[in-house]
């Protein structure tokens, strides 16, 4: 079974648990920097959905 999860879902839920727990780290920045681009759909939207669908597709491609 396959499970498609929107990447703005995604990165919103990681967002609103970042922001719950306090999280001040690089990995919660870097979380919520992606949701603002994607969420805001700006010029810069087109390299950064390229850069995490890539990202996506090689994780996905370990697990073959």
């Amino acid at each position: 079974m396959i499970l498609d999860i929107s990447a703005v879902l995604l990165f919103g839920a990681a967002s609103v648990f970042a922001v719950r727990t306090r999280s001040a780290g690089g990995g919660a920045a870097l979380v919520l920097f992606l949701f603002g681009f994607f969420a805001a759909g700006t010029g810069a939207y087109e390299p950064i959905h390229n850069l995490v669908q890539a990202s996506a597709d090689a994780l996905s491609a370990l697990g073959n």
